[in-house]
């Protein structure tokens, strides 16, 4: 408690009032390195198993979501009573579940 006043004097004297902010901020005092850019494309990945398997279920998951979610919607639209397809209630969870299903799954 003794040196509270002078800690307090040098935190002032050290922060000038006005301090930059955005990316001019972060240029200053960093006590890391940023690592090199990544390669936005990599001509190897084109030989990888994982790269063809993470294509292959991306498709799969995006044709499940579209197939059931548009056909939801059209059996509810095609129908000749509201009272007997799943309603607006039924296409949002018919929606959601299959983002849910779809991402847990891939």
């Amino acid at each position: 408690m003794e040196n509270k006043e002078e800690d307090v004097r040098l935190g002032a004297n050290k922060f000038s009032e006005r301090q930059p902010i955005g990316t001019a901020a972060q240029t200053q005092d960093k006590d890391y390195q940023e690592p090199p850019a990544a390669a936005l494309f990599d001509p190897d990945e084109l030989a990888s198993w994982s790269f063809y398997r993470a294509g292959i279920a991306e498709f799969i998951a995006t044709f499940l979501f579209l197939y059931i979610s548009i056909m939801t919607v059209m059996g509810v639209s095609k129908s000749d009573s509201k009272c007997s397809t799943v309603g607006i209630q039924g296409i949002a969870w018919a929606f959601g579940g299959m983002i849910f299903a779809l991402v847990y799954c891939t």
